[in-house]
């Protein structure tokens, strides 16, 4: 009974185990988020050409006026720079990224009855520069430019120039109260003729240094200075008519001080009216042999002078823009050799034209 007993217990143990190996537990409900398919715009960028340089520049046509100057008339023979009219027309072109032509044409004319015309105040002056800028030296940051110049006009002398220009501006001082725009090194060779194909002609070989600098309150500063060593093909006559020589040296000094502040600017921006000044040396030559003054020669000859003026922009269109002032330079216009420089005088300007942008 006993065994019996046991054998029931344990067919009943087995078969509860079998069954609940059996049972599969009841599946857990999980929600899922449901799938959004965003579909986003494409942008199709088509390739471009690059659009390349194109040639610009601008023209610039002016009028000025020069009357007599302060308490003069054409009879006392101390001025000769007195009621005449100069035209101007300049401009730039860059023809390429690193290629620019420049000219200024100038013409002087008497405003004189015939009588009293003065030559120097009747006639054309040419001028053409062309640069081409060969970008930095190496790895230092020393602009290099060549510069072809021929001029035409002055003195009854034409001359051909070639210079390499070297500029140190970014090596110079540079802060809130002064920039050093332009600080060139420019050594040169020119051949100077007369107006006759002969033994008229000046070689020369020299050093150039042009230097701008940028000060507070509108204020900026020019300082040019040439020097040359002078071959002449012909012996030239100094020292009062008393020496022939075949060379001589020569430095000659520009130094110039701007200054502009605008009076009055219209609400479009169109109309403004500043006042204006330059002055400063233009210039101061210095010769080794002497070759300034008339009964008596100097080494040294030179020009100081100021002119104050009063200017009205309109800006027409965004690439024409026309002017107009009137000022009064104050100079030493007859006696400017060396030490009896004097005489100075105030003398009335005024000047008139535009300037178109492309």
């Amino acid at each position: 009974m006993k065994k019996s007993l046991l054998l029931i217990s344990s067919f009943l143990m087995a078969a509860a185990i079998v069954q609940a190996k059996e049972i599969t537990p009841a599946p857990v409900a999980v929600n899922e988020a449901p799938v959004t398919i965003v579909e986003k715009e494409v942008i199709v960028y088509r390739d471009r050409t690059p659009v390349g340089f194109k040639p610009n520049g601008n023209m610039k046509l002016e009028y000025r006026y020069y009357g007599d100057a302060e308490g003069q008339n054409h009879d006392t023979g101390w001025s000769r720079e007195n009621n005449y009219s100069r035209i101007q027309f300049s401009g730039t072109i860059n023809v390429t990224e690193n290629q620019r032509f420049y000219w200024r044409i100038r013409d002087w004319n008497s405003l004189d009855k015939e009588s009293d015309r003065r030559t120097e105040n009747t006639n054309t002056q040419v001028r053409l520069r062309y640069f081409y800028d060969h970008g930095y030296l190496g790895d230092s940051k020393v602009n290099f430019t060549s510069r072809v110049h021929y001029q035409d006009g002055a003195d009854n002398v034409q001359k051909l120039e070639y210079s390499t220009r070297f500029n140190f501006a970014e090596y110079m001082f540079n802060n809130d109260y002064a920039k050093v725009t332009n600080f060139i090194l420019a050594p040169k060779y020119a051949y100077a003729w007369g107006g006759t194909n002969d033994d008229d002609y000046d070689n020369q070989l020299g050093m150039d240094l042009f230097a701008s600098a940028e000060f507070p309150l509108g204020f900026s500063f020019e300082l040019n200075v040439y020097t040359a060593k002078h071959f002449y093909g012909r012996d030239r006559l100094f020292d009062g008519n008393r020496k022939l020589e075949d060379e001589n040296f020569t430095v000659d000094v520009e130094a110039y001080l701007y200054n502009t502040q605008n009076l009055y600017t219209s609400a479009d921006g169109k109309l403004g009216i500043d006042f204006g000044f330059e002055g400063g040396y233009d210039d101061y030559s210095w010769s080794q042999e002497k070759t300034y003054g008339s009964s008596r020669r100097d080494n040294v000859d030179y020009s100081l002078y100021a002119l104050p003026y009063i200017q009205v922009n309109y800006q027409v269109s965004p690439n024409f823009k026309a002017f107009v002032a009137a000022g009064a330079e104050y100079r030493n216009f007859a006696v400017t050799s060396g030490k009896s420089a004097s005489h100075w005088r105030w003398q009335p300007e005024a000047w008139a034209g535009f300037n178109v942008t492309f």
